[in-house]
């Protein structure tokens, strides 16, 4: 059987701050970093067969935790960076609707951003899949580990589940170093066997 477990990295200051980092390389603080380390044993015993991550600081320090437990090596791929929100990166939530209110607006909506500097949901949503269905193919009916942010996990995962985009927002958001956990059977295909696990 075929397993995909979707880890999102441990906490950083942006996170407690609630600054939006998009692809900006933010470094895991102290409790993110316990966190990766407090987890990583749990996901050890599912007996990964390989271990992909994002490559920014934030995922690689989070799976590095797990690469020491199992001997792999972690296997990098930009593809699975979260989405790139151009100049709203850095900013928080205020700030956002401060400069940007017509755009603020449409956050967690179907309707588009202005800026073209905003990655598009399905442009992330393109690359990630295709990261997954590489990892899919690589472990050939093992599992894998891929380690990831928060939006970028729920579109591969909505993704890869078959969900339209409109429902997408139905699969709660991970928390810091929280997982999913897909399996794929042959007659059932992909399925959701936990979400937000931790």
């Amino acid at each position: 059987m075929t397993r995909l477990i979707v880890w999102r990295h441990g906490r950083t200051e942006w996170n407690a701050a609630g600054r939006v980092q998009g692809q900006l390389d933010i470094d895991l603080d102290d409790i993110g970093q316990a966190q990766a380390a407090e987890v990583a044993p749990r996901i050890a015993t599912l007996e990964p067969a390989a271990i992909i991550s994002s490559d920014l600081r934030r995922t690689v320090r989070t799976a590095a935790e797990l690469a020491m437990l199992t001997g792999l090596e972690v296997q990098l791929d930009k593809r699975l960076r979260e989405r790139d929100f151009g100049p709203w990166q850095g900013l928080t939530g205020d700030e956002i609707r401060e400069r940007y209110p017509k755009d603020h607006a449409r956050w967690g909506t179907e309707r588009p951003f202005s800026d073209p500097a905003i990655e598009t949901v399905e442009d992330m949503a393109r690359r990630v899949i295709e990261a997954f269905r590489d990892a899919i193919e690589l472990v050939g009916g093992r599992t894998c580990v891929l380690v990831t942010h928060g939006g970028a996990a729920r579109a591969g995962c909505g993704s890869l589940l078959g969900w339209p985009q409109d429902v997408w927002h139905t699969l709660g958001a991970l928390g810091n170093c929280h997982y999913s956990d897909l399996a794929h059977h042959k007659q059932r295909g992909w399925q959701l066997r936990a979400h937000n696990v931790v």
